[in-house]
C-alpha cells in the first residue's frame, strides 16, 4: 500500500478514497495511506504531499455532509442563523438492504457543531455506530445546540425546519455484512439480504409523503437527499419518499452549491 500510494501521489494534486464496504476498515485504511503520504513525504521520495480527500468511508461522508451544509448555509442567509433550527436526520424503507451508515452519521456529526438542534429517528434496531452517537452528543452539548434519538418519524418531523429521511442498515447487520464479505460467504450474504429485506418491510410506514411533511414546521420544511432516493413509483414500487414531495425539491437546481446534493424548498 505504501508503494502504490506514492506512486499515484507522482502523478496527483489530490486523492480521493470511497471505501464504504467494509465497517470498521475503510476509515482506517485512509488514515494508513495518509501516514504512507507523509512518510513518503519526509523522506524526501515526494516533491509534495498530494491531498487526501474522504469521499466516503464506513464513518463518514463528509463531503456530502458539507455540501448539505454549505446549502443550509444559503438558503438561511449564515451559519450563525442555523442555531437553534431543527434538523431530522430520520431513517425511511427501502427495498434494498446494506445501505451505508456513513450519511446519517456524517449529518448528525456535522450539524450538531453549529447549534442545530438535531433529532435522530430509527425504529427500534437501526442503530448507528455508537463511537459517533457519542460524537454528535458531545459537538451538541459544546455548541449549545441538542441531540435526541426518538422511534417515531412522526415526532422527529414536528416542527422541523429541514428533513432528511434515507435508508441505512443496521449497525449490527454492517458489522455482519463485514464478516460474511470476508469470509467470502455468498450463501450467508444471500441469507442476511433476505433476512434484512423482511425486517425492513415491517418498516414501510417510514415513509416521507405530503401527509408527514405537513408535521413540520408550517408545513415548509427543506426536503434533503444524498441521492439517489428510492422514489415511491418511479425507481421502485414503494420507497423513502413519494414522487410528490421528491418533484418539489428540484425547483431550485440553480441555487445547489455543490453538484452531489438535492436540496430545496417544498
Amino acid at each position: 500500500m505504501r508503494e502504490t500510494a506514492n506512486m499515484i501521489s507522482f502523478c496527483a494534486d489530490a486523492i480521493g478514497i470511497r471505501d464504504d464496504m467494509y465497517l470498521g476498515a475503510g476509515n482506517a485504511y485512509m488514515r494508513e495511506v495518509g501516514a504512507a503520504l507523509d512518510d513518503g513525504y519526509k523522506q524526501g521520495v515526494l516533491p509534495q504531499r498530494p491531498a487526501l480527500v474522504n469521499l466516503q468511508c464506513d464513518i463518514d461522508h463528509p463531503t456530502q455532509s458539507m455540501a448539505d451544509l454549505a446549502w443550509l448555509r444559503e438558503h438561511f442567509g449564515s451559519l450563525e442563523n442555523l442555531k437553534g433550527k431543527k434538523i431530522a436526520m430520520t431513517w425511511a424503507y427501502s427495498p434494498s438492504y446494506g445501505k451505508p451508515l456513513s450519511v446519517p452519521q456524517g449529518i448528525i456529526g456535522l450539524m450538531t457543531r453549529f447549534g442545530m438542534d438535531v433529532t435522530l429517528a430509527h425504529p427500534e434496531g437501526y442503530d448507528l455506530i455508537p463511537d459517533v452517537v457519542e460524537v454528535a452528543k458531545n459537538n451538541a452539548k459544546a455548541s449549545g445546540g441538542s441531540f435526541r434519538q426518538v422511534t417515531s418519524m412522526e415526532e422527529a418531523f414536528k416542527d422541523a425546519d429541514i428533513v432528511y429521511p434515507k435508508s441505512w442498515a443496521p449497525y449490527k447487520v454492517m458489522e455482519e455484512r463485514t464478516e460474511l464479505l470476508r469470509a467470502n460467504d455468498h450463501e450467508g450474504l444471500k441469507a442476511l439480504e433476505k433476512q434484512c429485506l423482511a425486517q425492513n418491510a415491517q418498516h414501510k410506514d417510514w415513509h416521507c409523503t405530503e401527509e408527514m411533511m405537513e408535521l413540520t414546521r408550517d408545513g415548509e420544511a427543506l426536503y434533503m437527499h444524498c441521492l439517489p432516493a428510492d422514489i415511491s413509483g418511479v425507481s421502485c414500487k414503494e420507497g423513502e419518499v413519494t414522487e410528490g414531495v421528491f418533484e418539489n425539491t428540484v425547483s431550485l437546481p440553480t441555487k445547489k452549491p455543490a453538484g452531489s446534493l438535492i436540496s430545496s424548498p417544498r
